[in-house]
């Protein structure tokens, strides 16, 4: 098989399950993982294809990559930035946790505190946060998105109004790296994740490094609207001088 004729097939594969690790290219093709990161170097070089540690993904501004795939993807940032944001948060204090899989990852962190009160659109996070007994866990009202358990629409909106908490903790599906806008694929969920934004005295964003460049459809808001960044990789430069412009708090999550 041709070098041309694999990187076609990987491409493909990339496209049609959302997200493909390493090792699945070269057990699939037969060939070293020496040779599948090469490969995948090159087609991120050509935007064809996104490239992760241990893996390659695609981006689409309308669709975006499947929640099994995003459940791994870029694991081990998510969970330094779990760690990290769950250091800042007290005991006793009031929440908000939207939807996406690095708020998930934020939310397994938090099981050892005491005495906190989440307010979610999530249905995966309150599923994790419901078995301490010291906790309460709302679950806001709205029509539940079955691919994921994410909580939506005008009812979720009116129900999150109702709050006002200590902090909001937001993940966000891509970050504009020239202008700092937040954005995400669908136009419901962005609404709820306003309204987050604005009941929470506090606002904290988790996003690994792999969201910075990545394209949505939907504008969120933008970095100035968060209180801190939780993040992985030094954000690009455009990002960190808007940051220092509006006081937003860089929080770089590496294992130490």
């Amino acid at each position: 098989m041709g070098q041309l004729s694999r990187q076609d097939k990987i491409v493909a594969i990339v496209k049609d399950q959302g997200y493909v690790t390493i090792d699945e290219l070269a057990s699939q093709f037969s060939v070293t993982p020496q040779t599948i990161r090469r490969d995948i170097n090159e087609l991120a070089k050509a935007d064809k294809i996104r490239r992760h540690h241990g893996g390659a993904s695609y981006d689409s501004s309308t669709t975006n990559v499947a929640y099994a795939a995003r459940q791994i993807l870029q694991l081990p940032a998510k969970e330094q930035i779990a760690k990290r944001i769950a250091t800042e948060i007290p005991n006793n204090a009031s929440l908000f946790i939207n939807i996406g899989t690095t708020t998930e990852t934020v939310a397994r962190a938090l099981l050892n505190h005491q005495g906190l009160q989440v307010i979610t659109n999530n249905l995966n996070v309150a599923a994790i946060l419901s078995g301490k007994e010291d906790f309460t866990v709302i679950i806001a009202g709205g029509t539940v998105r079955s691919r994921d358990g994410g909580v939506m629409g005008e009812a979720t909106i009116d129900f999150i109004n109702q709050f006002r908490v200590d902090y909001g903790i937001i993940g966000i599906s891509g970050i504009d790296p020239t202008d700092g806008s937040l954005l995400d694929y669908d136009y419901q969920e962005v609404r709820v994740a306003q309204s987050i934004i604005s009941n929470s005295r506090t606002v904290f964003l988790a996003a690994d490094s792999g969201k910075f460049g990545r394209n949505a459809m939907v504008r969120l808001g933008n970095m100035t609207q968060v209180d801190r960044l939780f993040t992985d990789e030094q954000p690009p430069k455009a990002i960190i001088k808007l940051m220092k412009e509006h006081d937003v708090r860089l929080e770089l999550c590496t294992p130490r």
